[in-house]
């Protein structure tokens, strides 16, 4: 066992600059014990003894979560653990298991009242010490929370961006296999007679029925009406693929007057070279268009990804339109929404103005809630997700409600407690919660839930000037 003296303690960080006189008090008054590998320096929900000083050895802290250990913290040399002055802590929170043979000096509780009246410096560097315990713990939890986030964004983001990615392939192999077809069209045209004027012409009528966009939505039987009635018309002139030509300009709006409108411009010339030249620009138009379709869907996520971090913008405060912020975690989310087979119903006003606020820290909250109420509906394999804004006197509110089973009595009053879960090892942390509550407090905020089976609501209200 190593020899306590003034000396040592001033090795500690903390300590280095409290008088000789108060560390000498400190060690008169203290107890010593080894505790050896293997063994337990505390159990959680043990009380607290005292202040520990680890004069040597180390331990891990953990705690336990469904028979599985979850580590927050190593316990080395020259580190203080346990009571600190004015600290509210009455019982341990975390197992701590002792790794190498560990010396501790411990100042029992008993003696801490004598400590803070008489012994200021002493009392200020343990003070200091424990302010910094809160910020590095508070440090974790969020980047533990953050990690977490992630995590459940993974997966889906990562099958959303794979499916524009396949389509976007898909479309560029079959626009370049359609591409090699364009010769055989092009030398039955140079063999028609057409004048300059026929081609601008049929060039004109096809690209403004283009530009129209595709037609309202039809029924089954509607369609195939239009489709024969165009295959009839392409037939009777003897145009070659037929059945497919009247597909692709049903599906592009093209009617039988515009049909019409094409033959009268050729003068009754030969039709099916231009028809096909028509149809194949129709389908290298499709082609083009669904991978402008796929690469806009990838650009909207990445947006979302890069909205939902902040990651373009400084740690202040800015201020923020509310709906932007949730609209892109229900994007990143969506993967997951349609998985479950959950609608989601948005209520939003608006006319809201914006409001000043980390909007990091605020995205987490929206995937947290809304992550939770997810899961909640999953065992019903549906479900309705309903988020609400509006203004509630000088502040903005934000309810998120689910018809989940609804959240038991015996448990809503634990659901913002550090490291409370009612979920599977693996798939939660039980501090979403916790770091939902600090990031509204943060904002001066409120949060509060009402649950009944079927429905539960989760209320955040924001100052709007704040």
């Amino acid at each position: 066992m190593k020899t306590v003296t003034s000396s040592l303690l001033k090795s500690f960080e903390p300590l280095k600059d409290v008088p000789e006189e108060q560390l000498q008090w400190l060690i008169d008054n203290s107890i010593q014990h080894i505790y050896p590998a293997g063994d337990f320096f505390f159990r959680q929900d043990d009380p607290v003894s005292g202040t520990h000083f680890i004069i040597a050895g180390k331990a891990r802290m953990y705690i336990s979560q469904r028979q599985d250990a979850m580590e927050i913290a190593m316990v080395e040399p020259e580190s203080i653990t346990g009571y600190l002055p004015f600290s509210r802590m009455k019982i341990a929170s975390a197992n701590c298991e002792v790794l190498e043979d560990m010396q501790v000096m411990t100042l029992p509780m008993e003696k801490i009242n004598e400590l803070i009246h008489q012994h200021f410096e002493l009392t200020q560097a343990l003070v200091h010490v424990m302010t910094s315990r809160v910020r590095n713990f508070t440090s974790m939890q969020q980047q533990s929370e953050k990690m977490m986030a992630l995590g459940k964004l993974s997966a889906g983001l990562a099958h959303e961006l794979n499916n524009p990615a396949a389509a976007i392939l898909r479309g560029a192999r079959s626009l370049k296999d359609h591409l090699q077809l364009e010769p055989k069209t092009f030398k039955e045209l140079m063999n028609m007679h057409v004048t300059t004027d026929q081609v601008d012409a049929v060039n004109n009528l096809l690209f403004e029925v283009i530009r129209q966009g595709p037609p309202p939505p039809m029924g089954m039987m509607e369609r195939n009406d239009k489709v024969d009635e165009m295959q009839d018309w392409l037939d009777q002139y003897k145009i070659t693929c037929a059945p497919e030509i009247a597909e692709n300009m049903t599906d592009f709006g093209f009617t039988m007057q515009h049909l019409e409108q094409f033959r009268q411009q050729l003068n009754d010339g030969p039709l099916s070279p231009v028809f096909n030249w028509i149809n194949n620009n129709l389908i290298t138009e499709k082609m083009v268009t669904d991978i402008e379709e796929a690469a806009t869907r990838m650009g909207k996520l990445v947006d979302s990804v890069k909205a939902f971090t902040h990651m373009d913008q400084g740690q202040d405060k800015s201020f923020t339109d509310i709906h932007s912020g949730i609209q892109n975690t229900l994007n990143l989310l969506d993967y997951k929404l349609r998985k479950t087979n959950v609608t989601v119903i948005r209520n939003f006003d608006t006319s809201l103005p914006p409001v000043k606020a980390f909007v990091g820290e605020l995205n987490q909250v929206w995937t947290n809630i809304i992550d939770n109420a997810i899961d909640a509906m999953a065992a019903h394999e549906k479900g309705t997700l309903e988020i609400a804004t509006v203004k509630d006197g000088k502040c903005l509110a934000v309810n998120i409600t689910d018809d989940g089973p609804g959240i038991p009595d015996d448990i809503i009053n634990k659901i913002y407690d550090p490291f409370f879960t009612t979920k599977a090892i693996g798939q939660g942390t039980g501090m979403g919660l916790d770091i939902v509550c600090q990031i509204i407090r943060h904002h001066r905020g409120h949060i509060s839930v009402h649950s009944t089976p079927g429905r539960t609501t989760f209320h955040i209200s924001l100052p709007i000037n704040d």
